[in-house]
């Protein structure tokens, strides 16, 4: 009896393991959970696939836009002067989406998120951060990555990886470009995009990847963000200004400064955590998109640098959907705007010596106060609620 009885519940013990392993594997082969579960992918320090790395890219993106200038580098002098204010105010971890070219590295730097999108609403600019994503791809250090940016040979006083930023700088201000070294990094950087990343290019596509990279190499440390017609003016920071920027204390802080910050950005890239995307701020895809799949990724978005495109917004007519589309992402009181304003704006927070004032907001503050009717105009927006790197 006893014996038929322990028969009867090692029997049913059994098909409950049996019915339980079923389920589990019925779970895990269900289409919506398996791509659930691609999407909470991101949240380990593996990162993203080339695949889905690729994906995004494409799926997110919208139809290039024109934009009347080739932002080869950004031309804010005062970018580093709030990043210290951005790390008491709790601006670290989380997610980060920015706009423009290699200023960002330098806020995923200090921003340290876990995964960072760049909106840009050309695409050239995205094309521009692929090229990017294959230097740092193929150099392992600093050096080797002005080598690659710039066809620059590294000969036997070339600088070391402990050298300084300005060691570096001069020789790569007076060692001439190589045309032998571009035309192979030019194949190697197109064969990353397209096998390493799964990215395939358009006619276009490298045609504007050439443009880019040749344009690197010709100019040099000297490349500039540059107006239609080929026009700086003199006006504009080259590259090599902007590297050599420093914070409020005097400190250089560009993402090239310090092997720690530039080794973080190679390995956010090495893990596809930085992603492209070709997207109006006031568009209905991009940041929509962008905002769906941080939500389901269970991160908020810590930091937003939109340089001074909500300008633009303005003009165009298409500012109210900007908000609306940040209304979309998810976002908590440490949410963070950093802004760029224009000289011209005579802003009263500019410092000397910088033809832009750089600005954080809350993006809390900035919802609430669109809410109320309170951004009647560009001006009105930037200067309200602000904070600054002194305050």
């Amino acid at each position: 009896m006893q014996s038929r009885f322990a028969t009867r519940i090692l029997s049913t013990a059994v098909a409950r393991v049996i019915s339980s392993t079923v389920l589990a594997f019925a779970i895990l082969l269900s289409p919506a959970l398996a791509r659930a579960a691609s999407t909470q992918s991101i949240a380990t320090s593996e990162g993203l696939s080339a695949t889905e790395f690729s994906r995004l890219v494409r799926d997110f993106s919208e139809e290039g836009g024109y934009f009347n200038s080739d932002n080869f580098t950004s031309n804010e002098t005062a970018y580093l002067t709030v990043v210290e204010k951005l790390r008491q105010l709790g601006g670290t971890g989380g997610a980060y989406v920015g706009v423009g070219p290699e200023q960002n590295f330098t806020y995923i730097a200090k921003v340290r998120p876990r995964i960072a999108f760049i909106i840009d609403i050309r695409r050239q600019a995205i094309i521009q951060h692929l090229m990017y994503k294959a230097v740092f791809h193929l150099a392992p250090d600093r050096v080797q990555f002005l080598s690659k940016l710039f066809s620059r040979p590294l000969t036997k006083d070339a600088p070391k990886t402990t050298s300084t930023t300005g060691e570096m700088l001069t020789y790569f201000t007076r060692t001439p470009g190589d045309e032998k070294i571009y035309d192979s990094n030019l194949a190697a950087i197109r064969k990353a995009i397209e096998q390493d990343f799964q990215f395939p290019l358009s006619k276009e596509d490298q045609t504007s990847l050439e443009y880019v990279y040749k344009s690197f190499y010709k100019e040099g440390l000297e490349i500039s963000f540059r107006l239609d017609g080929n026009w700086n003016g003199g006006y504009f920071p080259s590259l090599k200004d902007l590297i050599l920027e420093t914070d409020l204390a005097g400190k250089q802080g560009n993402f090239l400064a310090s092997n720690e910050d530039y080794d973080f950005v190679r390995g956010m890239h090495a893990r596809n955590l930085i992603v492209p995307v070709v997207g109006d701020f006031g568009g209905k895809k991009a940041l929509v998109a962008v905002g769906d799949y941080l939500k389901k990724s269970g991160m908020t978005v810590t930091a937003f640098y939109t340089s001074n495109v909500e300008q633009y917004l303005f003009e165009s007519g298409s500012f109210s959907a900007f908000a609306n589309n940040v209304r979309k992402f998810p976002l908590n009181e440490r949410s963070l705007f950093i802004r760029s304003v224009s000289a011209r704006y005579s802003h009263p927070a500019q410092l000397p010596g910088h033809r832009s004032t750089t600005l954080l907001q809350q993006i809390s503050v900035f919802l609430k106060e669109f809410d109320a009717g309170k951004y009647g105009s560009y001006r009105d927006m930037m200067m309200s609620n602000y904070i600054t790197g002194q305050k």
